[in-house]
């Protein structure tokens, strides 16, 4: 192996700061790996921008996102692991080690890459989104319905994922409001039956949200309503709203491994049966950007754990064969077989 001699060089480098790459760095790093995390353009992932964390296990009365993704680096940092607040613009998976550079313009290299970049709530991008967005404004029914007992909520989008919302809501909400900007749904069919015979769930169709307004009262800032306009006639409206989950689907941020990584038609990588394996070898990839299922913190975590072990292993593997010992290609994991490394979880 012989390491770019411009670049800097890792052990392992995580791409992504989420609850699945930092995860990952608190394994990785514990096992005595020397592992860099690249924080990338929202250091903390999608957590940093919710408010109250309930569902995380661990924390009985709940948590704020950020504080929770705070105590998730300290403790990678504890072992070891670097953080460093830049994003990788571009990646060499055809060359060993592999080579990364970053948006400093600093090139990079690393014996095993972990992919943890995750899949960012496409926007609709209007006056006002980005200011409320966890303050009444979510993209995940899952992880925030419970904040909206007994009120009024919309949710925007006309697909699965808008239904599959909207039914979960009515857990909660006193009424729920699909937004759609046409007639007609893409979503499939019993998924459109369901909600249309839910007593809590009403229509407003051939609409789209074009603001969100809201208030700030002592210091805290919240959704109040919006303001929609009808496609068909061109009449605005200014609504009451407790809340908004825009559903219009999500988007991996996978774009500069193309050409690299073996990925499925929306752009989400596809890993090995049962692991974070990637068609690369030396690649894993956890947390949302392979997970279009369940996208939430606790699984992200759990993925970014397996990501960790199969990379140790790999390393390990890798450097047994180097010496010229017989080791399975993937380490024994398909046999079952335990690492004697400090990975393994005491």
């Amino acid at each position: 192996m012989q390491a770019e001699p411009h670049a800097e060089h890792h052990e392992v480098a995580i791409l992504g700061a989420g609850p699945a790459g930092l995860t990952a760095a608190i394994y990785a790093a514990r096992a005595r790996l020397d592992t860099v995390v690249f924080e990338g353009p929202q250091p903390g992932g999608q957590l940093t921008i919710t408010t109250e964390v309930e569902n995380y296990p661990g924390f009985e009365h709940g948590i704020l996102g950020p504080e929770l993704m705070d105590i998730f680096r300290r403790q990678a940092h504890r072992f070891g692991a670097r953080s460093l607040y830049e994003t990788i613009v571009r990646v060499d998976f055809h060359r060993y080690p592999f080579l990364l550079w970053s948006d400093s313009g600093k090139l990079y290299s690393a014996e095993a890459v972990i992919v943890a970049t995750g899949a960012s709530a496409k926007k609709l991008g209007v006056p006002g989104e980005a200011e409320y967005m966890g303050y009444g404004i979510s993209a995940c029914a899952t992880c925030d319905g419970f904040f909206f007992r007994d009120q009024h909520v919309y949710v925007v989008g006309g697909g699965d994922t808008a239904m599959e919302e909207a039914l979960f809501l009515t857990r909660f909400a006193r009424r729920v409001t699909i937004i759609h900007r046409r007639q007609e749904f893409r979503a499939s069919k019993i998924m459109q039956e369901r909600v249309r015979s839910n007593p809590k769930i009403d229509f407003l169709l051939d609409t789209v949200v074009e603001e969100f307004l809201g208030e700030t009262r002592d210091g805290l800032r919240r959704l109040t309503a919006i303001r929609v306009r009808n496609v068909r006639t061109g009449e605005q409206a200014v609504l009451p709203a407790d809340g908004v989950f825009v559903a219009i689907g999500h988007q991996p941020n996978t774009d500069i491994f193309r050409g690299f990584l073996q990925m499925d038609e929306q752009g989400y990588i596809i890993t090995e049966p049962r692991s974070t394996r990637t068609n690369i070898p030396g690649v894993f990839a956890c947390g949302d950007v392979q997970d279009k299922v369940y996208r939430q913190a606790v699984t992200a975590a759990g993925s970014g754990c397996m990501a960790a072990i199969d990379a140790e292993r790999w390393l390990e593997a890798r450097r047994h064969a180097e010496q010229g010992r017989a080791v399975p290609a993937d380490g024994g994991l398909a046999s079952g077989g335990e690492s004697s490394s400090s990975v393994a979880e005491r």
